[in-house]
């Protein structure tokens, strides 16, 4: 039976969260290299070494669960992450030197974010972490982490001197996973700007604040080994060279399943876009099914639609989620994320299989489409047939600038598009055609209500009780205890976490 490598699937998480957190391309990659490296020669426990080879490829998996928030907060979650991962809030001469240059991404509004940020960390900071680890615990019992690891996704924030968030442990009480990958990390980072010496420098000033001193003391006697593997070719070769045996392998039919997952990452990016990947990958697939397409084009499809929207993490959630117009600038960034689409499925061998189909969805018929500017029609239907699926999906949902249209004004904006040279019509036909189909009727999940669901539907966007309230004609009040029994049913939390589970049980959108 033919089967793939978790990894591959976990590598390209990987790539994808270094997308939404403004890092260079594959440094989490090198960090897994570096970090499961340091491991072997730190333990000979094979179970911590997997836990820190696990821990350092989805270290950033919850980064887009409080997007939208830090877009609010800071202008540009992407760039905020990307400086959040070097600040050093134990060293207060390094500190004060980062907190000047804090919010450059803004330009003439920068002004006043390092204050914001000081006075948010200890509410909106910790509120982002305890989003990003219910996410993360979600995300990793799915891929079948070690009990380990999905504990270590706890930690990626906290420090040994224990003034990391969200709970503050210090010392030991951050686990072994978390403490290898943290040394590891600012490795990668340093060494990228100025090779082995900077990274030695680097990871000696942290230790004993941010850095385990015994792991630092680690890494530091055997640095040059350690990073000598980033000098190869390859960053996905390296780190199927550096999983530890056995391999872990799943039959290739659960592709599907696994993209499932990473499509929940994308989808936490916007308020308005929870659970959109799914949605297109069900119309994309009825459709196939009205063409009668084979089993396995009919999963290739579905895997493909999943992840057709895997680039849009590295556009700010702010682009996404404005209700007004967008700058030229703006646009050109939302352009991008097909291209990131591809580039992200194509460098994993397991799924390179479907980077043509699934980064094609915004071509168009007459030519004028992006990234490749192909014409629509000439494309491999499946390819077609997601373009057409994502136009209707987007069409039927609410967005920051309008309201969902109604399923029969949706499908004649989508056939007026493809007799306009737009999406290609027989595809348009096939999935208008497949939502003619309505699916029975089925139980709710947790046993809530349709007002509860009304609900969580609102919270997961991050709307306040007042403005649910507002939106389901109740008070505010009643609004807080159907949130309890939201939370009480699904053992979530966290908006983040509601909004997982919204998407798990299709609820959203």
């Amino acid at each position: 039976m033919r089967t793939i490598r978790v990894a591959e699937v976990l590598a390209a998480l990987s790539l994808t969260t270094d997308l939404a957190t403004g890092m260079d391309f594959e440094k989490g990659l090198r960090t897994c290299v570096v970090a499961t490296a340091l491991a072997r020669g730190w333990s000979a426990d094979p179970r911590v070494v997997r836990a820190v080879f696990e821990t350092a490829l989805l270290r950033s998996v919850g980064c887009t669960s409080y997007a939208p928030e830090l877009s609010e907060l800071f202008g540009d979650d992407v760039a905020f992450q990307a400086y959040l991962k070097r600040l050093d809030v134990g060293d207060e001469v390094v500190f004060a030197r980062q907190l000047a240059t804090f919010g450059q991404w803004a330009g003439t509004a920068s002004t006043g974010l390092a204050r914001t940020f000081v006075d948010v960390l200890p509410t909106a900071g910790v509120q982002a972490m305890r989003n990003g680890c219910e996410t993360s615990r979600a995300l990793g019992v799915e891929f079948g982490l070690l009990p380990e690891s999905v504990a270590a996704l706890d930690d990626v924030y906290e420090r040994w001197d224990g003034l990391g968030i969200p709970d503050g442990r210090a010392g030991t009480e951050v686990s072994a996973a978390a403490r290898i990958v943290h040394v590891a990390e600012q490795a990668v980072l340093a060494h990228a700007g100025g090779g082995v010496s900077a990274a030695i420098d680097e990871v000696s000033r942290r230790s004993g604040g941010h850095l385990d001193p015994e792991m630092a003391q680690v890494f530091v006697a055997g640095a040059a080994s350690l990073l000598a593997a980033l000098n190869g070719p390859d960053s996905i070769a390296a780190v199927l060279q550096a999983e530890p045996e056995p391999h872990v392998t799943v039959p290739f039919g659960s592709v599907p399943r696994l993209a499932e997952s990473l499509a929940r990452v994308v989808d936490l990016k916007s308020r308005w876009l929870l659970g959109h990947s799914r949605h297109v990958a069900d119309l994309a697939e009825a459709a196939g099914r009205v063409a009668r397409l084979e089993a396995d084009e009919l999963a290739l499809l579905r895997s493909a639609a999943l992840l057709h929207d895997i680039g849009r993490v590295g556009v700010p959630a702010g682009i996404w989620d404005r209700p007004g117009g967008l700058s030229l600038a703006e646009s050109e960034k939302i352009r991008l994320h097909t291209y990131w689409t591809h580039r992200i499925l194509s460098r994993v061998p397991a799924l390179a299989h479907l980077a043509p189909i699934a980064s094609a969805h915004h071509e168009r018929g007459d030519g004028h489409g992006y990234h490749r500017g192909d014409n629509a029609r000439a494309l491999p239907l499946p390819a077609r047939i997601i373009g057409a699926a994502d136009m209707l999906a987007a069409l039927t949902e609410p967005r920051a600038h309008r309201p969902a249209y109604p399923l029969d004004e949706a499908a004649a904006l989508l056939i007026r598009d493809a007799d306009d040279g737009g999406v290609d019509p027989e595809s348009a036909r096939l999935v208008i055609e497949a939502m003619g189909v309505r699916a029975p009727r089925r139980l709710l999940p947790a046993g809530l209500s349709e007002r509860e669901v009304q609900v969580l539907r609102l919270a997961a966007r991050g709307l306040q009780n007042r403005q649910i309230g507002t939106e389901l004609s109740i008070s505010p009040r009643t609004v807080g205890h159907h949130l309890a029994h939201i939370y009480d049913k699904t053992g979530r939390r966290t908006r983040a976490g509601i909004a997982l589970f919204g998407m798990d049980h299709g609820l959203l959108p």
